[in-house]
This record gives C-alpha cells, structure tokens and sequence, in this order.
C-alpha cells in the first residue's frame, strides 16, 4: 500500500498459539490485525495483552468450516476498515494417533472441514476483496507444517491436508498473478505450543521410539510472517520452513 494507510490482516486461529503470537507480531509492526477464531474469550485475552503496540488487535468470532462465518468475517473487516492487504491461514486441528485402518471417519472428516477447507474458504473470500479492491492485491500466507512434506507416524489426516494445504498455495500463488495477489506458505516445526509442547517430553518417531524433540520459541514464527508479510507484491517467499534447529527433520525416518 501507499503511503501511511494501516496495513490490514486477518489471522485465522488468533485466540492461541502460533495464531495469537503471530498476530502479535504483526500488531507490534503497525498491523492492524483481525483475530479469528471460535473462541471470543481467548481472542479478546490476547487483545487485551496486545494493548500499547503499534499497530492494533480486534477480534472476530468466526468459524472457519462455516461458509457464511467466513463470509461474514471478511465483509466485517472490509466494513470496519475498507480493505485487506494479508490473510494468514492458520486455523487447525488435528486427529487421535491410531492406525490407519482404526481412523475414525468423523476424526478424518473434522481435519479435512478445518485444515483444508477452511483455509479454501478463507482463501476464496481473501481472494474476492484483494482481486476488487482500490489499490489491488494482497497477500495470503497459508501455514503449512513439517508434515506437508515428511509425516509423524498414525498422522494420515494431519498429513493429508498439509499436503493439500502446499497444492492449495500454489494454485492461489498462481492464479493470482493477474490481480496482484502474492501467496507463500510457512512450514513450520516444534514451536513451543500447547499443541506441540509434548514433543518435549517424548514424540513417537519413524522406528516407533519415543525421544523428547527440542522446541523453538513460537515468537520466531511471528517474526517470520512479519518478514514475509513485509515484502512487496513484487516479490513474495513462496515456501518457508521455520524449525527447531536439532528437531528430526532432515533424514526423519
């Protein structure tokens, strides 16, 4: 954007986690951020938290495998601020860790509507405000995972639409090129989450062991966004993994 106008965000999954530091972040770079998420209590803790930066924290009820939701959130934020310049999907959720042949349809069924097409519906709706509005474009960051390229074992839901997650960025990172729209994907690894600070104490690996992982601050994810998020809409990072630096990544398995 010119000039001094605020810079608009979305970030899906704002209340916690890789969510709320994320949003954080990009608040204390001056953002304006709407956080978004079913969970209006912890969303407004961490708007509470974020008084004092630079930019702003709102927060937006919104259920990302609800269609109208997600609608709604974005016609509110273009309400409230006239437009959008960056989407970070990064609602998620997971399934139990079973083999395959006990997965639960139900369990496969929750990960596919919040992972895959969520982020398909917030990207669809991110895609519709960037491609009209006045000036044109935007960016979408899409968070993928360590798993969208090497899965943990009995992780085939998780898996399987963090892959799709990588087909999904491309496709936008493509088929935005006419309107203006960049698209990248951050892969991200052992941030010390609730989510994934387990790994600390014992994480299943390739040869049905269990060691403990080391874990990174989630604050270098944020810091990571703020990076790609930055960029002019001339260039754009199309992948990024963020990682802990000992975790089991390269050679796991």
């Amino acid at each position: 954007m010119a000039g001094d106008s605020p810079r608009i965000a979305v970030v899906t999954g704002g209340g916690s986690g890789i969510g709320a530091a994320v949003g954080t972040a990009l608040a204390a770079a001056g953002w304006t951020v709407v956080l978004a998420g079913r969970r209006v209590a912890a969303l407004e803790s961490v708007v509470d938290q974020g008084h004092g930066l630079a930019g702003s924290l709102e927060a937006v009820a919104a259920d990302v495998t609800e269609e109208g939701s997600v609608r709604a959130l974005f016609d509110e934020t273009v309400r409230r601020h006239g437009r959008l310049d960056l989407l970070f999907n990064n609602a998620g959720t997971g399934a139990p860790s079973v083999d395959i042949d006990a997965h639960d349809l139900a369990a496969w069924n929750e990960v596919v509507a919040v992972n895959l097409t969520g982020a398909f519906l917030c990207t669809r709706e991110a895609f519709r405000v960037m491609r009209h509005q006045d000036p044109r474009g935007g960016r979408i960051i899409n968070n993928g995972s360590i798993a969208a390229h090497a899965p943990r074992p009995r992780s085939i839901a998780y898996t399987a639409t963090k892959h799709a997650v990588t087909g999904l960025t491309k496709a936008t990172a493509l088929d935005g090129r006419e309107f203006d729209i960049a698209c990248g994907q951050i892969d991200i690894g052992n941030a010390a989450t609730d989510m994934a600070r387990g790994a600390a104490d014992g994480a299943v690996q390739a040869d049905g062991s269990v060691r403990p992982e080391p874990l990174m601050d989630v604050a270098e994810v944020g810091r990571a966004v703020v990076y790609m998020a930055g960029l002019p809409l001339d260039a754009n990072v199309a992948t990024m993994t963020v990682m802990a630096t000992k975790m089991p990544f390269v050679g796991r398995g």
